[in-house]
């Protein structure tokens, strides 16, 4: 049903990853700029031209369709009134452009009266690419191999679980979740596509991300890869996500599971979030 939309939103991806790749072989320059939620973010030539080149693709082939991008000004009533929005961050954990770890990827979302529906997510550094569509699974195709079909992991032992991290967000509350949980393999990478997509592959089980400060483009595209491929990805407090909301950030954080044992993650987390004085922020579509 979404068919067009996928061949697009893969095409442009591949095409944003190439050249944001030409900027990666040069001396990478990093700006500050203020972000959705006034705070300082990094930000690069790389990360706007890959915007332009997304957003004008996406233009001239859904001109009726709304766009939110990281890099772009979010033109807020006319995207809320949109039935269809396509959600961008073209790049996705910056950082990791920056200091050249390949930690990052170009994010691709389709929101449908405010459901997640599409997503692609691209790794250039690794040419590994994850996509989905609602309702007809999730897939990897790395190094431009065949499309291998994505399935998240049946463990509920959250002790036996591999937790995904963000490594440029450590924190003592973090590790006093890692503790509490009484988990014992932690992987730190960048992007939360890139977490998203090793719980895809089995190669982690689940993530958690305390910080309030990640926006819709950061999970809208990695949302439906993961549903897709049986796993679940909701706020802390175990909500679902809507994207037609004019305040973009995702306030109360990000838990992404295999699944199977998200509600059993939800009630593990939920007296160390009381302890934290962390309590659920209702936001409005107005």
């Amino acid at each position: 049903m979404l068919e067009n939309e996928l061949e697009t939103a893969i095409a442009l991806a591949h095409e944003a990853g190439a050249r944001i790749l030409e900027f990666y072989a040069l001396e990478i320059i990093a700006e500050e700029k203020i972000g959705a939620d006034n705070f300082l973010e990094p930000v690069t030539e790389a990360d706007r031209a890959a915007s332009r080149l997304i957003v004008a693709g996406l233009m001239e082939r859904f001109p009726a369709d709304g766009i939110l991008s990281e890099e772009e000004t979010d033109e807020i009533e006319i995207r809320t009134s949109a039935r269809r929005v396509w959600i961008i961050d073209p790049i996705d954990g910056t950082k990791g452009f920056i200091y050249k770890n390949g930690d990052f990827g170009v994010q691709i979302g389709l929101a449908e009266a405010g459901e997640a529906v599409l997503g692609v997510v691209y790794l250039p550094v690794r040419d590994t690419l994850y996509y989905a569509a609602k309702g007809e699974g999730a897939f990897v195709i790395t190094n431009g191999g065949e499309p291998e079909r994505l399935q998240v992991s049946r463990k509920t032992d959250i002790g036996e679980m591999r937790l995904a991290v963000s490594s440029s967000h450590p924190s003592p509350k973090m590790k006093e979740v890692v503790r509490e949980l009484g988990i014992r393999n932690v992987r730190q990478n960048g992007s939360v596509g890139l977490k998203v997509g090793l719980i895809a592959e089995q190669i982690c089980d689940l993530y958690i991300h305390l910080s309030p400060r990640t926006k819709f483009w950061d999970t809208c595209g990695p949302e439906v890869i993961l549903k897709e491929a049986g796993g679940m990805l909701t706020d802390l407090f175990g909500d679902q996500n809507s994207y037609d909301l004019a305040d973009v950030q995702n306030h109360n954080g990000i838990l992404a599971t295999n699944g199977v044992s998200h509600e059993q993650v939800v009630k593990k987390i939920r007296p160390i979030l009381n302890r934290f004085g962390r309590l659920r922020i209702t936001n409005s579509k107005v």
